[in-house]
């Protein structure tokens, strides 16, 4: 039996012997040597030279090295032959802080910062990524941001991930990016997480009238301290957009896996459709607005565009209905949750509907007319998209679509699920009658509605 304060073997055969001997040595060599994490190593394997940054080891057996192009590997700790410090360390807890220069004779532009990956690097003590970084420290990235606009303030109102983000969230967002315009910003840029950032480009194009300076979310997929990060490129792009002579709501990132160029999209018309790619976000029934490049070129791809006019005075209305819900109809699925909705007092539900506009229903074992048709008549609102996303729905093709007209479904033309249930919530915070709710659903505010689809926003 061999033992030490790292670990307890027992050797049984000549096989476990020879691999024993070879483990235990390696832990030890590793073990007793003066490096410590930070300190720049060079790690000789079987195979490889592997030069970096030694860092904390957070899964037994591997040794972690973050390489000079930002990138972390892990080294099976039995294939290393031998280990050298090479450099004086680094602290890797610290990520430097700039301030970001002030030049008055560019175009003033604010920051509000609400957390989610762009401002997150990874966490060496456990190996997760947290949201580590001050706003400051994200600039640190893109210094260009500088020599483009005058970042006049970085407002952090919360940081959290964009899953936890909600309806009360979205009214500071609304009533920190009104302030900032209405007191002399060109623009505003607002970083985000990605997982519901569609959501918060909705509410914001809800919430914020009378807007006609450029509101600019953006993102990053990649955390910062990843070789792969996205995280300056988008933000170049966003403080580009951001001095544009375009106004509204738009999303800014990566508009290809490379770093070629990133995509304006409407606030509307936009949905993350990738869990990891860099160019996630995608316009869903729609072209993007245009393309911008790190140098400050636009491609205008829309030609129906909101165009700057300093001169508007932001309002915002920030009233909003909670009480709502989305549901997506399922084959097979009991229209059980429905009436259960409506048990406790639910004002509205947007149905993601198959097709043009189907639930099941008489010739169905799941009908779902009798629960919608309680709930209309208890004075619940019951909209409907199409789950399909892209395309338009018609209720008059097909007799059950017809059906759900006739009981009183608003039917949301080629409006997104996510932007028809958050357009519902601003709507039900300011109307509770129904043809005022269904005049209002049915009002194109922020573009969520097209007159015509054409072939380029299909999969675009």
């Amino acid at each position: 039996v061999v033992q030490s304060d790292m670990f307890s073997l027992v050797l049984q055969t000549p096989c476990t012997y020879l691999f024993t001997i070879n483990f235990i040595y390696t832990e030890l060599f590793l073990h007793i040597m003066t490096f410590k994490p930070g300190d720049k190593i060079e790690v000789i394997t079987k195979d490889e030279v592997v030069k970096g940054i030694f860092l904390p080891s957070f899964r037994e057996g591997v040794m972690f090295v973050k390489l000079d192009n930002g990138y972390n590997i892990g080294i099976d700790k039995n294939q290393v032959v031998e280990v050298k410090k090479i450099g004086e360390g680094v602290k890797l807890d610290v990520f430097p802080s700039v301030d970001v220069k002030h030049d008055e004779s560019l175009p003033s532009v604010s920051i509000v910062a609400t957390g989610g990956t762009i401002a997150s690097r990874l966490d060496y003590e456990t190996g997760g990524v947290k949201w580590l970084m001050e706003p400051g420290q994200i600039f640190f990235l893109a210094p260009e941001i500088s020599k483009i606009c005058n970042v006049r303030k970085i407002e952090k109102p919360f940081a959290i991930a964009s899953e936890s983000m909600s309806f009360s969230r979205w009214k500071v967002i609304a009533n920190e990016v009104a302030k900032l315009l209405n007191n002399g910003d060109k623009g505003v840029i607002v970083t985000h997480g990605t997982d519901t950032l569609h959501y918060t480009g909705a509410a914001l194009s809800f919430m914020l009238k009378n807007l006609s300076k450029p509101v600019v979310l953006t993102y990053a997929q990649r955390s910062t301290d990843r070789g792969s990060t996205d995280t300056a490129m988008n933000l170049i792009c966003s403080a580009q957009m951001s001095v544009s002579n375009i106004g509204g709501i738009m999303l800014v990132g990566h508009g290809t896996t490379d770093d070629s160029y990133c995509l304006a999209i409407s606030g509307t018309k936009v949905r993350k459709m990738h869990t990891s790619r860099r160019d996630t976000f995608r316009p869903i029934n729609d072209v993007a607005v245009c393309k911008v490049f790190k140098d400050g070129k636009v491609e205008m791809i829309k030609s129906n565009f909101t165009k700057r006019d300093d001169s508007m005075k932001v309002v915002v209305n920030d009233k909003y209905e909670d009480k709502i819900a989305l549901v997506k109809y399922v084959p097979g699925m009991s229209a059980d949750i429905i009436d259960a909705f409506v048990d406790k007092n639910i004002k509205g539900i947007v149905l993601e509907v198959t097709g043009l506009g189907h639930v099941g229903t008489s010739e169905s074992d799941f009908n779902w007319i009798p629960s919608i048709k309680r709930a209309i008549k208890e004075g619940v609102i019951v909209c409907a998209a199409a789950q399909c996303l892209y395309g338009r729905l018609d209720p008059y093709v097909y007799s059950n679509g017809r059906e759900l007209l006739k009981i009183g479904v608003i039917f949301l033309k080629d409006m997104l699920p996510e932007t028809a249930y958050v357009k519902l919530g601003c709507v039900l915070g300011n109307f509770s009658d129904f043809k005022d709710v269904k005049r209002e659903m049915l009002t194109n505010y922020a573009g969520e509605f097209n007159n015509r689809l054409d072939e380029r926003m299909f999969l675009n």
